[in-house]
């Protein structure tokens, strides 16, 4: 895969995995709704800011961003059926999402090292640690 195609992909994972993780803090419910609705902001919220940077660097390569919600859709790789259940389930589900995410960007820094593109695997390593943070606080607040 080039850096362009792993670059496109990681923008339609990063896309359904924002929307999903939006859903889940606004349905989220129960005795610990505060804390996790706070938890999942700060996820949906990072994965919102990145939708118009991927835009760019697709740009920067002279690329286009995907501009079909149906195509963004049917090419990520995050499940994009309804986000639904009990809390627990929801932060499972994000969790999830997450994880192939993180797998994305791994792909995506590989890549962009393999074709010389340094600004799109620091940005890329830099969202891997970003991710896995949040996958630490949904572990922790799944214990």
């Amino acid at each position: 895969m080039t850096t362009q195609e792993q670059l496109t992909q990681v923008f339609n994972d990063n896309f359904v995995t924002y929307f999903r993780s939006h859903a889940a803090h606004v349905n989220i419910t129960g005795r610990n709704f505060r804390s996790d609705h706070k938890l999942l902001a700060g996820v949906y919220e990072r994965r919102q800011a990145q939708i118009d940077q991927l835009g760019e660097l697709l740009r920067s390569i002279d690329a286009y961003m995907p501009c079909g919600i149906q195509d963004v859709l049917l090419d990520s790789q995050i499940d994009y059926s309804p986000i639904e259940g009990s809390a627990d389930e929801l932060l499972e589900a994000v969790r999830g999402d997450l994880e192939l995410l993180k797998g994305s960007y791994e792909e995506l820094m590989a890549v962009a090292d393999d074709e010389g593109h340094a600004e799109i695997s620091n940005y890329a390593q830099d969202q891997i640690l970003d991710i896995a943070k949040s996958i630490w606080m949904l572990n922790s607040t799944l214990e």
